[in-house]
């Protein structure tokens, strides 16, 4: 367990360890009162990044007995918290909290990080996309995010005023798909996931095109 939590601190510019993330007070009693009425024994919670958007990561939050053989470990008062080393690296300084409001309550993620490709393709495809495709469609109050990269495909939201819009399935074959094969052509398939039905055109229809 001591090697495990060795691994778990980086240093700050004083030199002291800090802990590879926070839980604010309001998660850590809510985080308790859970494990509190489990009927099964529970040790800790596991925090992992399961996913990203092109801006944010996806994270998955659950209870477990007791950590993997490889995992990071931080403890937490009544509890500890289990960090899988692939997700380490992308939650350094990230703080859990549980918030509570007249609206909605339940755990937040503060993350200092954000997500950054490291496949080249996927560099210099969101270069086009930042470079040429929004500045096209930010006239109309739209934006493109990527939201993942494979050998021959890409997978885009649509966002703003292309959310929704009529003419987005024209927008994505006659403006996204253009740019991206003219440059990509190994990119044969372009997936749009917008849940359009949900955008500033309730009643969206496929344009054709």
């Amino acid at each position: 367990m001591k090697n495990l939590l060795n691994k778990l601190h980086s240093k700050s510019k004083s030199g002291e360890q800090q802990p590879l993330l926070a839980v604010t007070q309001a998660a850590k009693e809510k985080i308790e009162s859970i494990i509190e009425s489990e009927e099964v024994e529970v040790q800790g919670l596991r925090v992992s990044i399961q996913g990203r958007t092109a801006s944010a990561f996806e994270y998955g939050l659950g209870l477990e007995n007791e950590p993997e053989s490889d995992d990071l470990v931080v403890d937490v008062d009544a509890f500890s918290v289990f960090v899988d080393p692939k997700s380490a690296e992308n939650l350094k300084g990230a703080t859990i909290d549980y918030v509570e409001d007249l609206n909605s309550s339940g755990f937040r993620i503060d993350n200092p990080n954000t997500p950054t490709w490291d496949n080249p393709k996927a560099q210099a495809i969101q270069a086009l996309i930042d470079d040429r495709i929004n500045p096209s469609v930010a006239a109309h109050g739209g934006h493109i995010d990527l939201l993942d990269v494979t050998d021959d495909s890409i997978y885009v939201h649509m966002g703003g005023g292309c959310q929704g819009c009529g003419m987005a399935s024209v927008t994505l074959k006659h403006g996204i798909e253009a740019m991206v094969r003219e440059s990509f052509p190994e990119i044969t398939n372009i997936v749009d996931t917008t849940d359009h039905a949900s955008g500033t055109n309730p009643y969206y229809q496929p344009a054709k095109g």
